[in-house]
């Protein structure tokens, strides 16, 4: 088996109640968790990842445009950088943490590291570590952090399948035009985005 499940940003801030709240987030944290319940045997591995800021410059704006600058979300050690407890159930299978953005806007999981013996580990190399060839991209939000962790791990060469049922979009407009890019990168998609 060499087929890997990717949990994007399925943080507070992203959900319903958060900073910078996705419609519907709560509801897809919940299926996630539901869904690895059911299949956390498919898969060689399981890894999340995490937007984890501490001063990401003008990625953060009290004028934010909601396109390149964003309301202040997952400051690191604030309680919307945690995971959503919707989620708990998926996190019991999961095996690395990638967090991401300390000092930038970081969407992709890809940009993200986690740190094992005193050595940091960036994703990519975590999964080619494990002789994963294949990867399930599932999160919040389609438009944005789930786009852009599906596009890098199909540059990075794996095998890339969005389960887009198990993610929520900001707009229509914006997870339209992700869903499109992500198929002209020959991106395998599954089911209908969940939008507010």
């Amino acid at each position: 088996m060499s087929r890997a499940l990717i949990l994007v940003d399925v943080q507070n801030d992203f959900c319903e109640g958060g900073s910078l709240a996705v419609a519907g987030g709560a509801d897809v944290a919940g299926r996630i968790s539901a869904y690895v319940a059911a299949h956390h045997d498919d898969y060689a591995a399981i890894v999340a990842t995490a937007d984890w800021h501490d001063d990401p410059g003008a990625h953060f704006s009290d004028a934010p445009d909601f396109v390149d600058t964003w309301p202040a979300h997952c400051r690191i050690g604030s309680d919307g950088a945690l995971f959503h407890p919707a989620a708990e159930q998926a996190f019991e299978h999961v095996e690395a943490i990638f967090r991401k953005g300390h000092h930038s806007a970081a969407y992709s999981g890809f940009e993200g590291f986690t740190v094992e013996a005193d050595h940091r580990a960036t994703l990519a190399d975590w999964l080619r570590d494990r002789a994963i060839e294949q990867v399930d991209v599932v999160g919040i939000a389609t438009d944005h952090c789930v786009r852009a962790t599906a596009l890098d791990a199909a540059e990075e060469g794996f095998e890339t399948t969005v389960l887009l049922d198990l993610t929520a979009g900001v707009s229509r407009e914006t997870t339209d035009r992700a869903v499109a890019e992500l198929r002209a990168a020959e991106v395998d998609l599954r089911g209908t985005p969940v939008v507010g």
